[in-house]
């Protein structure tokens, strides 16, 4: 296995949209954190079809690139992904204030419509890292 560095850690901490695949199905931009521990986590609904493809098959991957205007660089982990039913609206929470203005009442309402809801987390448990740096 190899395990997200310090370096990678840091870049992944900043409020970037990853593009994750689940069990070979097509990209899709998401939130996303990457915990202490070296996993990365994201919420979504129950019946989300990541989570339905995730159920049958664990296999996935997330990519997150430096903005335009930035020196290159990128992170890929691969491993398996687990749909764990705790921690989601929580975690909803920490990455909407990482990711709107929660001071603008619109986003405040995005939300609050998002914590309403049923959600889960979806953990992915890196089995292989790769990382470019230009």
């Amino acid at each position: 296995m190899t395990a997200l560095t310090s370096d990678d850690l840091e870049f992944l901490q900043r409020p970037l949209h990853g593009f994750l695949s689940v069990a070979a199905g097509e990209p899709r931009p998401v939130w996303f954190e990457a915990t202490g521990d070296g996993l990365i986590q994201l919420f979504t609904e129950p019946d989300a079809l990541k989570v339905r493809r995730a159920r049958r098959d664990p296999r996935a991957s997330i990519v997150v690139a430096a903005p335009v205007g930035e020196r290159e660089r990128w992170v890929s982990v691969t491993g398996r992904v687990s749909v764990e039913p705790d921690g989601a609206h929580d975690l909803a929470a920490r990455l909407a204030a990482r990711y709107w203005d929660l001071d603008d009442p619109v986003r405040a309402a995005d939300l609050e419509a998002i914590l309403k809801g049923d959600l889960v987390r979806l953990v992915l448990h890196p089995e292989t890292v790769r990382r470019y740096a230009y």
